[in-house]
């Protein structure tokens, strides 16, 4: 006998005085989303269950996986998903991707600005040894000239939105940004199981990001190559992020390569074939700075190429994103980018950064110490979700362990209050329960600066849990952003 659920509807849902990105305190659907919450709301009992088991065997064919941080033996999971998708009206994105190509201007012209003339750091807007003590302040980039002057080429940046739903920017991920491959996915298994909501939702679509992507590497090449060629470098099967490398390269019908396929010949980069050697041109690489060349950077690194960075340096290949990025990739650097925008724009910040103690400031570190049982504090340089502290959850020997940890190397942690994080109805135990999410949208900068309409909504799937990351047991939504009236193209389920 089949098991016959009850219909899973909105009517119960509480949003329990948090902001709620698709349900008003009244009870109400935002507007933009309540041609979701009626479909939702009209399914028979069981069968949105049913859609989300359809999906997630869907993405486990697909083998849409994470490979565990710290596991050697490749351990890997699949990406948890949630059928209920994130709504963003646009004029609500509209702000955001005005403040997100503002912020990435700043950026690139921060991180050009430390390698070259160091205008920022002689005015004294950004502390001198803040920068140039930094472990990632890489001193074999000084100089560096990127092509078209452009340092960081794809970017991810996390937002967050507190109780009254205004947007922060929680971090920057300038070095090599990943979960862009989660996106176009979830966007095509949610286009199967609803493709009826996209049109009334007036969706916008996500699926060009890799044409685009390619368009802007190919538009990177420094030499005047009618076909430039293009592609990904990868440190291995064993990396986290390892399937999105190969589903990003055969999205773009590029070659995935790993460190031991390139060689560099007459100051050159050259990739082994079966047919023999062949010139690359822009190399998109998911290897972390330090890595890429073991002549110039880490002398153990096995994922780089000798001899990289001497071709970077003479013009002969592009790489995307620029070595050196990772200065401002930076959790500390972080708290300096609304003075960056100020400097180098002329500007105020569209959208500000999460109010932040920097523990290296005698004042703020005094705080710090003094109110761990209220602040998250966070390492500088970690990420993924390790290595923080909640403070309101944490044990009075845990907030001891961290307070020494401060003490003893300040430079190396901020500390944030507890924001009251945003929420969306989920799929838990058989019913929509709220729990909180974030959202990293994709920022594509060549020529011109180009936001990808939605982005990665990543969401703590445990009940009060503020940590969203996959490695922390966090799941992904889709994102659904609204076209603007009379403009923009509008996603169709008859392209899957």
């Amino acid at each position: 006998m089949s098991v016959i659920h009850d219909p899973i509807s909105f009517e119960n849902y509480a949003t329990e005085n948090f902001f709620d990105e698709l349900i008003e305190a009244s009870g109400k659907p935002r507007p933009d989303a309540a041609p979701l919450v009626d479909v939702i709301n009209r399914l028979p009992g069981g069968d949105l269950l049913r859609r989300q088991a359809a999906i997630e065997r869907s993405l486990h064919r697909m083998g849409i996986t994470f490979a565990v941080y710290g596991d050697s033996s490749g351990t890997e999971k699949i990406f948890p998903f949630d059928i209920v998708p994130r709504v963003v009206g646009w004029m609500m994105w509209r702000h955001i991707e005005a403040g997100l190509k503002q912020r990435i201007r700043a950026l690139n012209m921060f991180i050009n600005d430390v390698y070259n003339e160091k205008a920022i750091l002689n005015d004294g807007v950004v502390p001198r040894d803040l920068i140039e003590g930094a472990s990632t302040y890489l001193k074999p980039c000084v100089g560096l000239k990127p092509p078209g002057g452009v340092w960081c080429h794809i970017t991810g940046t996390d937002l967050i939105r507190d109780a009254d739903g205004a947007v922060f920017v929680l971090e920057d991920n300038l070095r090599c940004p990943s979960g862009v491959s989660y996106v176009l996915q979830n966007r095509a298994v949610m286009k199967r199981n609803f493709p009826q909501v996209f049109a009334t939702c007036k969706v916008r679509p996500v699926s060009d990001y890799p044409a685009r992507l390619y368009n802007m590497l190919r538009s990177l090449a420094t030499d005047r190559v009618a076909n430039p060629t293009v592609v990904v470098l990868t440190p291995g099967i064993y990396n986290s992020a390892y399937y999105e490398h190969s589903f990003l390269a055969h999205q773009m019908g590029v070659e995935l390569v790993e460190g031991r396929d390139l060689v560099i010949k007459d100051g050159f980069v050259y990739m082994r074939t079966v047919e023999g050697p062949q010139r690359v041109d822009v190399i998109y690489r998911r290897v972390d700075d330090t890595f890429i060349d073991p002549a110039v950077f880490r002398k153990d690194s096995v994922l780089g190429v000798k001899g990289l960075m001497d071709a970077y340096k003479k013009g002969n290949v592009a790489l995307a994103n620029a070595p050196g990025t990772g200065v401002a990739d930076d959790k500390v650097v972080y708290c300096y980018v609304p003075d960056m925008i100020r400097y180098y724009l002329n500007e105020e910040p569209i959208l500000p950064n999460v109010p932040t103690y920097i523990c290296n400031r005698e004042e703020d570190r005094k705080y710090v110490l003094a109110h761990l049982d209220e602040l998250v504090v966070k390492p500088a340089g970690e990420s993924g979700g390790y290595g923080m502290l909640i403070g309101p959850h944490a044990t009075a020997e845990q907030r001891a362990e961290f307070a020494v940890k401060i003490k003893e190397d300040p430079r190396n942690f901020i500390a944030q209050p507890t924001l009251s994080l945003s929420r969306m109805p989920t799929v838990v135990d058989g019913c929509l329960k709220g729990r909180h999410v974030d959202l990293r949208p994709y920022i594509l900068h060549g020529k011109d600066i180009w936001v990808l309409p939605g982005g990665l909504t990543r969401v703590a799937l445990r009940e009060g849990s503020l940590v969203v990351n996959s490695s922390q047991g966090g799941g992904s939504k889709d994102t659904w952003v609204a076209a603007e009236p009379g403009h923009g193209e509008v996603d169709s389920h008859h392209d899957v």
